[in-house]
């Protein structure tokens, strides 16, 4: 492959060329993952530009895709260009995932300014693929200015996408907790904004409640040396009726640019590349335990331990040991 000639046409903003490289990073094969490292390298150095990166997780039905049409569309008319990263769960018994968010997101995958890629999450657990973090560098790269990163919709363990964006957006439903809900750890102590989708129509009063009750549950979580006053903070949203859209984007606009003045956008930034180093690491540790020689290792261990010849830990142990001897 040229990996030059692709690297050019990707900063050159081609599209075509783009779905390309991000189909090369996905791959496993260990000669493409090879390419592709070489490939990031190239436009790295070609294209040093840094895109607004916002994750965005929310419940299955929170109206995801929906939002991000809308959203997606508010920006491309304000002249930016827009990239969406959307996983699509993988099915546990097939491996299969439907990838059907451009057929949700219709209007917006027909902008020029837009380009939206749904990739599966396979078997990679915290709501994103493994590589989503590779193709928002090459989006970056090809010189989007916003990427949306939307997640499975797992639930309260999804936050590994804010290890990936500068802003993390969680979407809520109405009546879609109370404020002890609001204050329970994991995903909810991540969120940087909070945005109670579907406040139309007869839902209007109770999403303007919930957002009271999270907006509640927020002043108790321990202030983050990351967040101004009055952040994080909870809103109200309609993707349906494109209500509030402008308001929460200055807010992302507010919250961005105060962390970029005090410092804590760039630190953010290292403490991210940090991070993915050391999931490298992990991921090429676990991958030396599919070898030939490794994997009949197991086996034998696995039997043993199986017909009771020895305990779980023991076996562990010995395997470890042969491992740190090669």
């Amino acid at each position: 492959m040229d990996i030059q000639g692709l690297g050019d046409k990707v900063v050159a903003q081609d599209r075509r060329a783009l779905a390309r490289a991000i189909t090369l990073v996905e791959s496993s094969r260990a000669d493409h993952r090879e390419t592709a490292a070489a490939l990031i390298e190239e436009i790295r150095q070609k294209s040093p530009r840094q895109a607004l990166r916002i994750g965005l997780s929310g419940t299955p039905g929170v109206g995801k895709s929906t939002f991000i049409e809308s959203f997606g569309t508010f920006l491309t008319e304000q002249g930016l260009r827009v990239a969406v990263l959307a996983v699509d769960p993988s099915s546990a018994r097939s491996g299969g995932s439907i990838l059907g968010d451009k057929t949700r997101m219709e209007r917006l995958s027909r902008n020029p300014n837009a380009f939206i890629r749904p990739s599966p999450s396979q078997t990679h657990l915290g709501g994103v693929a493994r590589r989503t973090r590779e193709a928002v560098a090459l989006c970056e790269g090809a010189g989007f200015d916003v990427i949306l990163i939307e997640t499975v919709g797992v639930g309260q363990s999804e936050t590994v996408v804010a290890e990936m964006s500068d802003l993390f957006i969680l979407l809520l439903a109405p009546a879609g907790g109370d404020e002890l809900q609001g204050v329970k750890r994991g995903i909810m102590e991540m969120a940087d904004i909070i945005l109670i989708n579907k406040a139309d129509g007869d839902l209007k009063a109770t999403a303007t409640r919930t957002c009271a009750d999270y907006s509640g549950a927020l002043r108790l979580l321990r202030k983050r040396p990351q967040d101004p006053e009055g952040f994080p903070k909870a809103m109200t949203v309609s993707a349906l009726e494109e209500d509030g859209l402008s308001k929460a984007w200055e807010e992302m606009q507010a919250l961005t640019d105060w962390r970029r003045e005090a410092g804590h956008f760039a630190g953010r930034r290292a403490a991210q590349a940090r991070f993915w180093f050391e999931e490298e690491v992990k991921q090429a540790l676990l991958a030396q335990l599919q070898a030939p020689r490794a994997r009949t290792a197991m086996d034998r261990l696995g039997q043993e331990v199986a017909q009771g010849a020895a305990s779980p830990t023991a076996a562990a142990q010995q395997m470890l040991d042969a491992l740190t001897k090669e």
